[in-house]
């Protein structure tokens, strides 16, 4: 095959979840019930945190955000997903190939610094409570979520760049259901070393720092939990950071899930089906999660949707 540089007008083809007929449209009605829930639901919080005075505070200025980071990593793959289970293609432009491999890695890694972020303020809030609103003022939480927003968007264009200077081969199959920037690594023509090398450095870092973040939060958090005398008091202290604790949980979950899922059983299919965990399930089970958690959000949200209604 003669290699063929697709900057210019090219497609690729993306796995199918199932190649089967008969599932396809079962599929199809079930990623969309979980689309349209995972907008709902996040869209109510960042609604809900609007709308009410009382919600204008740090933890729920980042939480509109992670939501809104929710939506955009599920607007990246899913409606593309949909698109070809309804009319039975697999193909994708090369256009829209680089837009996923752009956009995914900015939303995710937004995500991850956000939860970063948000263990720091609930770090701020349990162990020095008399100062967290002098700590943690407007200009700070607006700084990082810049901050956030920046060093993510350095990453997507680092993706971007590095998928721009690849050169394939005709008829590229994708074993994915979205574009990976890994996936298209290994199906290059041209000389991947350097790319590789860099991909698993960058990947390191923006994941190895804000775990270490979240993991010094907690570890203080912890300690300063210990330390109060009533067990009133560290419920009141935990349940303010448990919600959190549990969106960390199920996002680094999922994502040693897929890792492990695709270091093991080395099935495109399987490792497709371990990916829709965290594209699909996690930004879904997010906003059900602070509102199990949150008095706040709960008593905010009907009181929205009551005066909607």
């Amino acid at each position: 095959m003669e290699p063929q540089n697709h900057t210019h007008s090219s497609e690729f083809f993306l796995l199918s979840l199932s190649d089967d007929p008969d599932l396809q449209p079962l599929l199809f009605g079930l990623l969309l019930s979980m689309y349209l829930v995972t907008l709902l639901g996040n869209l109510l919080i960042i609604l809900a945190v609007t709308s009410d005075s009382h919600l204008h505070t740090p933890m729920y200025f980042f939480l509109s955000n992670l939501s809104l980071a929710d939506i955009s990593i599920s607007t990246t793959t899913v409606p593309k997903m949909l698109v070809n289970l309804q009319t039975h293609s697999k193909s994708i432009t090369y256009a829209g190939c680089l837009t996923q491999v752009m956009l995914l890695p900015l939303f995710a890694c937004l995500e991850s610094l956000l939860l970063t972020v948000m263990a720091y303020d609930r770090l701020v809030a349990i162990c020095h409570p008399l100062h967290y609103l002098v700590i943690m003022n407007p200009r700070l939480c607006g700084f990082l979520v810049l901050l956030s927003f920046s060093i993510s968007l350095l990453d997507s264009q680092l993706h971007y760049r590095m998928m721009s200077q690849l050169t394939f081969c005709a008829d590229v199959e994708i074993p994915h259901f979205f574009c990976e920037l890994s996936q298209l690594l290994s199906l290059a023509c041209s000389d991947i070393s350097i790319n590789i090398i860099l991909m698993y450095l960058i990947g390191t870092i923006l994941a190895g720092i804000p775990f270490s973040g979240i993991l010094y939060s907690y570890t203080r958090i912890l300690f300063s939990i210990l330390r109060i005398s009533s067990s009133g008091g560290r419920y009141k202290a935990f349940s303010t950071c448990g919600s959190h604790l549990s969106i960390v949980c199920l996002l680094y979950g999922t994502g040693l899930g897929v890792y492990f899922s695709s270091a093991v059983s080395h099935s495109p299919r399987k490792d497709a089906v371990a990916s829709v965990l965290y594209t699909v399930v996690t930004p879904m089970l997010n906003p059900f999660i602070y509102s199990l958690w949150n008095s706040d959000i709960q008593r905010t949200t009907r009181r929205f949707l009551r005066k909607s209604v």
